[in-house]
C-alpha cells in the first residue's frame, strides 16, 4: 500500500461518525443500469484557498503532500484548469455549469452571513440533481455557503443531495457557527449543532465514507468541499502545538493530504476504489498573506486575483483501470466543465433547454480523444464588490473584468463597455505575467490576440445578478456593500 495513513484520535472520530451516520438508500428507481453498472463512482474533493505553490506534485518546495502526489502519479495531473478567484463564484460555476456572467455569482456572496441572496434550486441546475436523476446516490459534506440553512433547512436535499453534513457558514447572530474546525457547527438532516472536541474535517470524511459503505450497491457521487486550509489558521489533530500562521497553514495542508489517504484506504477496503474516479482540486489561490516556493521561485498567494496564482488550480484525476496513469496534461479546462463531464460519465444528459457554458472533458480523460474540446477558457471577478438593494443582490459592475486564455496566451479584459483590452501575456515565456505584449507586432501574437478578442466579443454584454425568488426580509438582511476583505468566508 503506497499511501501513508496516520490513524489519529480514532475513538472519538468513530463515535462522531456513528452519531452522524447517514440514512441508507436502496437502488434508485430511475437508475439506468443494473447493480453491475459501468457508471463510475465519483469522489470530488475541493480544498479551500490553496494554490499550486503548496502541492509538492506541482513543484512546491516548502511542504510535502505525499498522498496528493501519489494520486497524481496514478492518474492525470492537469496544468491548465481555471477556477475563479473567489470562493462562491467557483463553487456556483461547478454546481451549475455556468459562468458567473450567466448565473450571477460574479462576486463572493456569503448567504448565511449577509442574508438576502441564495442559490435558488428552482432557477439553477445542480450537478447533484443531474447525478441523482441518473441513478446515483448523492452525498455532500463540508462547506456550502450559498444557502442559509436557518431559512431553508432542506436546501441540500432540494439541490439534489440524498444526505449531507455541512458547516453552516458564519450565520449572523449565531456566534458558534463561526467554528468550522475544532468544535465545529454542522448542519445535517437532524439540524444544526456544535460537536464539542471534534475536528470538522474528520467528521466530514467519516460521514462520506459511511454513506458510501451503505450505498455501494449503486453508483454514488460524493462532494467533499473541504474547509481546509482556509483561515482561521488552526492546529490539527496531527499537530496540536503550533504558534505561527505559516506553521498552522502547513499543518492544515498536510492534514488535507492525510484525509485523502484515509479516504482512499477505506475505498480500497470496501472494494470501491477500482470503479471510482477521484478528482482533487481547489476553489482558488492561497491567501495573499502567504508565500510559498514553487519550482525555485517565490509565489505569493493569489486569492481574489485573476493572475495564474489566483485561478490556475491544482487539478488531479485518478481511477485505476479507467484513467491513464502518470500523465501531465496541458488540456484546457475550467470549472463550468465539471457538470457536463460528470453527466457524461454518468451516461445521462443535462435537461434540455438549460443554458450550459461548460464542455465535457470525459472523452479526454477516458482516452477517447487526444485533447479537451476547448481552445480557450475563462475566469472572472476579483475583489468582492456587491450590495443589497430593494431589487436584491446587485453586482457593482454590469460587466465584470475577466481573463481568457489559450494554451499559451492570456488576455485581460477590462470591466467596461465597449470592451477594452488591458493586457496580453505569454504564459510560456512569462509565467509571472510581468510583460505586457498587447501591442506586439509578431504575427503569432497578433493572431492569438485576435482569437481571444473574438471569444470576449461573443460573450453577453451585461452580467446577470444572482437569480433567486424573493423571500420575507429577516433580521440580518440589511443594506450592505461588500468590499475588500472585511468578512469571514
Amino acid at each position: 500500500m503506497a499511501y501513508f495513513t496516520k490513524k489519529l484520535i480514532l475513538s472519538s472520530v468513530i463515535c462522531t461518525f456513528l452519531m452522524l451516520s447517514p440514512t441508507s438508500y436502496g437502488q434508485s428507481s430511475n437508475a439506468q443500469d443494473a447493480p453491475g453498472t459501468k457508471q463510475p463512482n465519483i469522489l470530488f474533493i475541493l480544498a479551500d484557498d490553496l494554490g499550486k505553490e503548496w502541492i509538492s506534485a506541482y513543484g512546491a518546495q516548502d511542504i510535502s503532500t505525499p498522498n496528493i502526489d501519489e494520486l497524481a502519479s496514478q492518474g492525470i495531473r492537469f496544468d491548465n484548469v481555471w477556477s475563479h478567484p473567489q470562493c462562491t463564484p467557483s463553487r456556483v460555476s461547478l454546481i451549475t455549469g455556468q459562468y458567473p456572467y450567466e448565473n450571477g455569482w460574479v462576486n463572493h456572496w456569503d448567504a448565511p452571513r449577509w442574508g438576502q441572496g441564495y442559490l435558488d434550486w428552482q432557477q439553477n441546475q445542480s450537478v447533484a440533481k443531474v447525478m441523482q436523476d441518473a441513478g446515483y446516490a448523492t452525498v455532500a459534506a463540508g462547506k456550502w455557503q450559498v444557502n442559509d440553512f436557518r431559512i431553508e433547512p432542506e436546501a441540500m436535499s432540494k439541490h439534489g443531495f440524498d444526505d449531507y453534513a455541512m458547516w453552516t457558514g458564519y450565520e449572523t447572530g449565531v456566534p458558534e457557527s463561526a467554528e468550522r474546525y475544532w468544535d465545529p457547527y454542522i448542519h445535517t438532516k437532524k439540524g444544526s449543532k456544535t460537536y464539542p472536541g471534534e475536528f470538522g474535517e474528520d467528521i466530514f470524511a467519516g460521514f462520506l465514507l459511511n454513506f458510501i459503505e451503505q450505498n455501494k450497491a449503486q453508483p454514488w457521487f460524493a462532494y467533499f468541499a473541504m474547509n481546509l486550509p482556509h483561515a482561521p489558521y488552526t492546529t490539527t489533530p496531527h499537530k496540536t502545538k503550533l504558534n505561527s500562521k505559516l506553521d498552522k497553514h502547513k499543518a492544515m495542508v498536510e492534514y488535507a493530504d492525510i484525509i485523502l489517504a484515509r479516504m482512499i484506504d477505506r475505498l480500497e477496503e470496501m472494494g470501491e476504489r477500482e470503479n471510482t474516479i477521484i478528482i482533487w482540486t481547489t476553489d482558488n489561490g492561497t491567501n495573499k498573506s502567504l508565500v510559498g516556493t514553487l519550482n525555485g521561485r517565490k509565489v505569493r498567494g493569489g486569492k481574489q486575483k485573476t493572475t495564474e496564482n489566483g485561478i490556475n488550480s491544482p487539478f488531479i484525476i485518478s481511477s485505476p483501470g479507467l484513467i491513464p496513469t502518470g500523465v501531465v496534461s496541458d488540456a484546457l479546462i475550467d470549472f463550468t466543465d465539471i457538470l457536463p463531464t460528470f453527466a457524461e460519465l454518468a451516461k445521462t444528459n443535462v435537461p434540455s433547454g438549460y443554458k450550459l457554458d461548460g464542455q465535457s472533458f470525459a472523452p479526454y480523460i477516458l482516452s477517447r480523444k487526444s485533447d479537451s474540446s476547448r481552445s480557450s477558457i475563462l475566469s472572472m471577478g476579483g475583489m468582492n464588490e456587491a450590495q443589497v438593494s430593494d431589487r436584491g443582490i446587485e453586482n457593482k459592475f454590469t460587466f465584470r473584468d475577466r481573463v481568457i486564455r489559450d494554451k499559451r496566451y492570456k488576455l485581460y479584459v477590462n470591466a467596461t463597455q465597449p470592451l477594452s483590452y488591458e493586457k496580453l501575456v505569454d504564459l510560456q515565456a512569462d509565467p509571472q505575467e510581468k510583460v505586457n505584449i498587447i501591442n506586439s507586432k509578431k504575427p503569432e501574437v497578433i493572431a492569438a490576440k485576435a482569437a481571444l478578442i473574438k471569444v470576449a466579443q461573443a460573450q453577453p454584454k451585461r452580467d446577470n445578478d444572482p437569480k433567486y425568488r424573493k423571500r420575507q426580509a429577516l433580521a440580518w438582511d440589511k443594506p450592505i456593500t461588500v468590499k475588500s476583505q472585511v468578512w469571514k468566508q
